[in-house]
């Protein structure tokens, strides 16, 4: 699914006009966009969680030329499912 997919279930299931259930959904992800480059984490109970995961600096290698170069510590989002969607993930195979 897709951003455009989730506006149009969005709007069928609600009963909005597709310009407003374009309006939540792009809400809802600009705040949580924002809470994780403010280095909060997110719980959405039954669905999972996200986090900011910080990652130190260490000595990688070019792959085209092998030369080693010196990564920079860095900060990236990580999602870690929920129970409830594990099990129904689990259950539809």
């Amino acid at each position: 699914m897709n951003k455009s997919e989730l506006i149009e279930a969005l709007a069928q299931d609600i009963g909005v006009p597709h310009r407003e259930a374009a309006a939540i959904t792009n809400t809802v992800i600009d705040t949580m966009t924002e809470a994780l480059a403010r280095g909060e984490s997110i719980e959405i109970r039954g669905f999972g969680s996200f986090v900011i995961k910080h990652y130190g600096s260490y000595e990688g290698r070019n792959p085209k030329t092998g030369k080693k170069i010196k990564v920079s510590p860095k900060k990236l989002p990580f999602f870690k499912v929920g129970k409830d969607l594990r099990e129904q993930v689990n259950s539809k195979r």
